[in-house]
């Protein structure tokens, strides 16, 4: 008898595990109809006391989106960034741009109950100034990377935004020519913390 109840106990408490496991992994995630507002930030400086070089970089990209299934998404975003470089503490080149544009994002595996990992495909249009001379341009971008959404809680993740694996850009310059210009990394993980974007999503 003693038995019994230890196998009908045993039952129930797997049981009551199991349900618990996948209540709470339905409580981290998206689901159709969820809004998610998202900002990255990625920044990077070096300071080259032998060359006398110093760079500065700063880049944001804010985004809203609206999920259509409770693995994708589609959105609209923004992106502002501008980097400079120095020696001798004057400056040899400076960089500032703008974009506007739309997103599609698929949430395609899960590593665990929190950590959501998903491919997202960008279209911008840009504009910029680039080199001392500060040569204005605008054009049209295209984008195709990875990233990872950690949830903290129901409704705030910390997001990685890894380095884009595929990049295409045409920008048409003031009184010059069109410079296009491809770019594929295939070793996204290279690096991680130089090329990764951090930033955090929150869910409605």
């Amino acid at each position: 008898m003693k038995n019994v109840i230890l196998t009908v106990a045993a039952i129930f408490a797997f049981g009551f595990a199991n349900a618990q496991e996948k209540k709470e992994s339905k409580e981290f995630g998206f689901s159709e109809g969820n809004v998610l507002v998202e900002g990255n930030l990625g920044f990077n400086s070096t300071n080259d006391k032998n060359t006398k070089e110093k760079t500065n970089s700063f880049e944001f990209n804010p985004k809203v989106g609206y999920f259509l299934s409770d693995k994708f998404a589609v959105g609209v975003q923004l992106g502002f960034g501008s980097d400079k470089a120095e020696t001798n503490g004057a400056d040899t080149d400076k960089n500032s741009n703008l974009n506007v544009g739309v997103f599609g994002r698929y949430y395609f595996l899960d590593l665990g109950q929190r950590f959501k990992t998903y491919a997202e495909l960008g279209v911008n249009s840009n504009s910029g100034k680039t080199g001392l001379a500060e040569a204005k341009y605008t054009g049209l971008g295209v984008n195709a990377g990875l990233g990872i959404n950690y949830f903290v809680s129901k409704s705030f993740a910390i997001n990685f935004g890894l380095t884009d694996v595929l990049s295409y850009a045409s920008n048409k310059y003031k009184g010059g020519e069109t410079v296009s210009a491809f770019t594929g990394n295939v070793n996204v993980f290279n690096n991680f913390f130089d090329t990764a974007k951090f930033g955090l999503t929150y869910k409605f």
